[in-house]
């Protein structure tokens, strides 16, 4: 569910343009199955380019927020490593900025309940995000689920990060961090940065089963979400059965026409063309014809990312070391700030 505008809008003033030296982006991923195209282009992307642009940068595979759903030990564990296989491939450079498993810093849960006991039940409660997921629970969510808002606020101050990646559906949830950051600076004094988005500027991909929901790895349609692994016929096969309309032209109406401009958005993304300079392309071009254009593009951009992967699932050890090395700089950073913390709080 969209933010709505005004937050959007307060948040997105505080997006830098360009680096002061003075800032540190982080930003979490769950190991929760494999990663879907939508994922790629709203947030790995980015993560890319900002490791270029920054000079402190921490992503952490937040496995702990893995946890607010039933896992099978063993699949967390694969899906942890699967996960950096994937951030890696996808061009995350763990010399340019810090990739670690947010289990190995365990001030992130400590900061958590020390935030957590500044926050209110109804403050999380008027969450869309609770209501929408408790409700898939049968009204039987977790504690874990209901605070996990929370747990990202203590991910992001934890290392006072001062702008952080974000969707548009992760706005509110920022939204919370800055509030907590501010009535922690009120009560302990000036401690926190209060933290900015970096809003994603690329459309949103949809499922290409229900073009007006966005593409999801919960999706019960498996036809509609395009895995960054996927094999070429399963891309096809997907393309294939994509749903459109019966308009056969190539056209850009995502009101109208959510299922082609879904088509159109995912080519522009994958070729770097405008959404204008593709439909220009395909002046002629009926949708059956063109829904295998938009295939062989995206097989053409991700074969060699998923080739990459299989290579980095073969060696284990790399992946582990990879992490080690991610979470042992993110304590250096990490500890002294919690350690403050503590000291203001009165534990010590």
């Amino acid at each position: 569910m969209a933010a709505p505008r005004g937050v959007i809008r307060a948040l997105h003033r505080g997006t830098l343009t360009q680096n002061s030296g003075m800032d540190r982006i982080f930003s979490g991923i769950q190991p929760t199955g494999k990663l879907h195209l939508g994922n790629y282009f709203g947030a790995i992307q980015n993560w890319v380019r900002l490791q270029e642009e920054y000079n402190s940068v921490l992503y952490s595979i937040v496995d702990l927020h893995a946890l607010t759903v039933p896992r099978e030990p063993a699949v967390l564990r694969q899906s942890i490593l699967d996960t950096t296989a994937t951030l890696l491939a996808c061009g995350i450079n763990p010399e340019k900025c810090l990739l670690f498993q947010q289990s190995q810093v365990p001030e992130h849960a400590e900061l958590g309940w020390i935030l957590g006991c500044l926050t209110s039940m109804p403050r999380i409660q008027s969450f869309p995000q609770w209501k929408v997921k408790n409700a898939s629970q049968n009204y039987e969510g977790t504690i874990g689920l209901f605070t996990y808002p929370v747990l990202q606020a203590a991910d992001i101050l934890l290392y006072k990060s001062t702008h952080v990646p974000v969707g548009e559906d992760q706005v509110l949830h920022l939204e919370l961090a800055r509030d907590i950051a501010q009535h922690f600076n009120k009560k302990y004094g000036n401690f926190f940065p209060v933290p900015k988005a970096i809003l994603s500027t690329t459309k949103k991909v949809k499922s290409l089963r229900d073009p007006t929901a966005k593409m999801s790895k919960s999706d019960p349609q498996k036809l509609g979400t395009l895995n960054i692994t996927d094999s070429p016929e399963e891309i096809v096969l997907k393309f294939r059965k994509a749903v459109t309309d019966f308009t056969s032209e190539v056209t850009y109406d995502p009101d109208s026409r959510p299922g082609v401009s879904n088509l159109v958005t995912i080519h522009a993304a994958v070729t770097g063309l405008s959404i204008k300079e593709v439909v220009h392309q395909c002046v002629g071009l009926d949708t059956a014809h063109y829904k295998g254009i938009v295939a062989e593009a995206v097989i053409q951009k991700f074969a060699p990312i998923g080739n990459e992967i299989k290579r980095l699932q073969e060696n284990k050890s790399h992946l582990e070391k990879v992490l080690q090395a991610g979470a042992e700089k993110a304590k250096e950073i990490a500890s002294p700030v919690y350690q403050e913390i503590r000291r203001l709080v009165g534990f010590q």
